[in-house]
């Protein structure tokens, strides 16, 4: 088992002023950094991969899917800019030796919108032609996507692991499969060990994240039996810590963090990998 951190536990954006973070993360004990490509611009991959050679840290990446990058949106153009994107990740992914892209692929962060049945359909059909186009651009390069379903406060097309199925059975794709983050499953899901059970085989990332976006451990999910649920799903991919700092104004306000989740986001992450190191073991 591979344990990770990601950049949002302590900046936003992630860029070449922000590398110390993969000194911090390495010092703790990680074994991976999971950086998020914000702002593509500011990825300098040969920086990046220099400091994780030199940390002896390995790095995966995540996507950030905002209203300009929609890949179920109706205009044409704005979908063809989320592929763009998604296929610029995918790139850095490859040279960086990550496996994936994963994250909230199949439509803009923040959607909510109550369509009838036939226009739901229809935004459907989108994300799954453009997930399906994405993913053979992945599969040349050797990546994987895993698609993360959303809080429904964060995303009205995908909420449960179900639903993730639903979609990933669509697209068809053999290099498309599912990531799977606490947080989200703690509002959406009726039992959270059994939808990691129903996700068997198709679990690509898992975000091991509190119900209150905290410190995994420090909260009231059921650590063991969620443990026990990847275990009876042959999981053996990596345990990522996904929480956000909220000394960065923009991000603390875009995931409504009003108030500090630990005496620091170190404190968070070490005691984070702590508990996480003693569940899976058990």
């Amino acid at each position: 088992m591979q344990y990770g951190a990601s950049s949002f536990i302590w900046a936003s954006p992630f860029s070449n002023r922000t590398l110390d973070i993969m000194d911090r993360a390495g010092a703790m004990g990680f074994d991976l950094i999971e950086i998020c490509i914000e702002e593509p611009e500011m990825i300098d991959v040969s920086a990046i991969g220099a400091r994780a050679a030199s940390v002896k840290i390995g790095v995966t990446v995540c996507g950030a899917f905002g209203p300009n990058r929609d890949l179920s949106s109706p205009d044409e153009a704005i979908r063809r800019a989320a592929l763009v994107y998604l296929e610029r990740c995918i790139d850095f992914a490859a040279d960086l030796g990550s496996p994936f892209v994963s994250g909230p692929m199949y439509a803009g962060v923040g959607a909510a919108q109550l369509l009838d049945p036939p226009a739901r359909a229809q935004q459907w059909r989108r994300a799954v032609a453009s997930v399906s186009e994405a993913a053979d651009s992945a599969s040349k390069r050797g990546v994987k996507l895993a698609v993360e379903p959303l809080n429904r406060f964060e995303t009205d097309l995908v909420n449960t692991v179900d639903q993730g199925l639903q979609l990933i059975a669509d697209v068809g794709a053999p290099n498309v499969g599912l990531l799977l983050d606490t947080f989200h499953m703690n509002i959406e899901e009726k039992d959270i060990p059994a939808a990691i059970r129903r996700a068997s085989g198709h679990i690509v990332e898992f975000h091991a994240c509190a119900n209150d976006r905290g410190a995994p451990g420090d909260d009231h999910l059921p650590w063991p039996q969620i443990a026990g649920a990847l275990k009876e799903a042959r999981y053996d991919g990596p345990i990522v810590i996904e929480a956000f700092t909220p000394e960065i104004r923009e991000i603390a306000k875009a995931v409504s963090i009003w108030r500090p989740l630990a005496a620091s986001q170190d404190d968070l992450a070490r005691n984070g990998l702590r508990h996480l190191r003693r569940v899976f073991s058990q």
